[in-house]
């Protein structure tokens, strides 16, 4: 798809919880959605609601008046549809019919769907799948009414089920007792055959709740990036977060860096229902996922050859499109660089995504090119860039732009990757840097030149009829690639 004509339609979604009710905009169809507005209300519609089978009052009331507010945000924002997706707390409440009538009142025209258990587990891991297309585990999107699992084989949906776990759910049946709540947890989660059949390899984790204590974990450790998407951290390390969190008194978790004040009450239970899914799904590891039902609900509108793109190379072609300048070059790069890659190149896909974003910095102030586009790259938006993808195309765009290899603004992306592929950057970045040096951005220009490997050379041959020439710039750059590689440089003039 053209990212230039997938900007023009907007799409409002209101994600109507138990414990928050959100509407995000998104602009556009392509495989990288791109939300332009995000808001949030924690209200606890459904708190109570075990007990007394009905939405709380007090919340249903304020829910409207924030849903009335979403109405006329999305109708200013020029949203051509304009969705809520109601769940738990609505789907399960004696009242709720009540309060979907009054919704109508203040959302005219907007379409109104309550999810099945069944139905919200999909459309989150469907979210998921836009992200993580071959996920391999079980999905846990905890709510405060429900907490929907999902059996993810190779990217299919293989298995689903809904129980009735939400934080604020779960708090009241324990009646706010820790260890109660354990024990309703393992009891519901013994009841999902296939959960605990045989051991799962990640168990992905979706919700407000667990975000907050993956923002926790961030805070404690002094992780480099602040970005929950993707987070990945050992079994271990998650066990032992959810154990602190279980038992720490509220004025202990007021204290606690980079804990959700609104979220105070849910994070014990949240961390209840993350020990009981490792002791349950037996997961080696545990990815936080920011997307979910929302993104689900958006994937549904794209095209099946859309959604099947690679979600890495989307991000970096949209990038590519946006801010560079001939969308013919990173294609010839591609080609270009081809006798770099090792035989073997465990993820081809991070080097045709670095020729894509190789460019970006073209309109920077050139004094500042290098560290903007660092920050551009490593901070992009994009679902399918985990945090190992977003270091490494940071480095190499850094390092094209001849960043210092020693540069302060460098710390966070080295700290996330092994020396390995730190090694892999730095090499990457030489040759995008001798690729301009020649071409100076111009495809015809870099076709007239050649890379090959001849044993211990790097050779590099060059066409002189076609406005490309050996100056010092080229060889000392040459030199420099080939050093990266261990190799002895050769020019070759045709």
């Amino acid at each position: 798809m053209d990212v230039n004509t997938a900007t023009r339609t907007r799409f409002g979604v209101v994600d109507l919880g138990s414990n928050s009710v959100r509407l995000v905009v998104f602009e556009g169809l392509a495989r990288n959605p791109r939300a332009i507005f995000n808001e949030k209300a924690v209200l606890g519609l459904g708190r109570g609601l075990h007990r007394t089978g009905r939405l709380n009052e007090d919340a249903a009331a304020q829910a409207l008046t924030v849903l009335r507010r979403y109405h006329a945000l999305a109708q200013g924002m020029g949203a051509a549809a304009l969705e809520v997706l109601a769940t738990a707390a609505v789907r399960d409440a004696a009242n709720g019919q009540q309060f979907l009538d009054s919704l109508h009142g203040v959302m005219p025209g907007a379409v109104v769907s309550v999810l099945s258990g069944d139905e919200e587990a999909r459309l989150s891991a469907e979210g998921l799948l836009l992200g993580v297309p071959q996920a391999d585990g079980v999905l846990g999107d905890l709510g405060g009414g429900s907490l929907e699992l999902v059996r993810l084989t190779d990217g299919r949906i293989a298995d689903v089920a809904s129980l009735p776990l939400g934080t604020l759910r779960l708090a009241d049946r324990a009646e706010g007792d820790i260890a109660r709540a354990r024990a309703l947890a393992d009891a519901e989660l013994k009841s999902v055959p296939w959960l605990g059949a045989e051991p799962m390899k990640d168990l992905f984790l979706v919700g407000g709740s667990f975000r907050a204590l993956a923002r926790i974990h961030m805070a404690q450790t002094g992780y480099p990036l602040s970005i929950v998407h993707h987070y990945a951290i050992r079994r271990e390390e998650a066990r032992d977060l959810a154990g602190v969190v279980m038992s720490a008194p509220r004025k202990s978790l007021e204290r606690m860096p980079a804990a959700p004040s609104k979220r105070l009450s849910d994070l014990p239970f949240a961390a209840v229902a993350l020990r009981r899914l490792l002791r349950a799904s037996g997961a080696a590891r545990v990815v936080f996922s920011a997307n979910g039902l929302r993104e689900g609900w958006y994937a549904r509108r794209l095209s099946p050859a859309e959604v099947g793109r690679n979600p890495l190379l989307a991000a970096a072609m949209e990038i590519g499109h946006m801010m560079g300048r001939d969308p013919g070059l990173p294609p010839a790069l591609m080609r270009w660089s081809e006798p770099l890659a090792e035989e073997a190149e465990a993820e081809p896909a991070l080097r045709a995504a670095a020729c894509w974003i190789s460019d970006c910095g073209s309109r920077d102030h050139p004094e500042y090119r290098a560290e903007q586009a660092f920050f551009r790259i490593l901070r992009l938006h994009g679902v399918g860039l985990d945090h190992h993808a977003r270091a490494f195309l940071a480095l190499v765009a850094a390092l094209r732009y001849e960043a210092d290899p020693a540069a302060p603004f460098l710390i966070p992306a080295r700290g996330l990757l092994s020396a390995a592929t730190i090694r892999r950057a730095e090499t990457l970045g030489a040759a995008l840097r001798l690729a301009y040096t020649l071409s100076g951005g111009v495809p015809a220009l870099l076709e007239a030149t050649t890379l090959e490997r001849r044993g211990q050379r790097l050779v590099l041959r060059l066409d002189q009829g076609g406005g490309v020439f050996a100056g010092e710039s080229v060889l000392r750059r040459l030199e420099a690639l080939a050093l990266a590689l261990g190799l002895e440089a050769a020019l070759e003039l045709d």
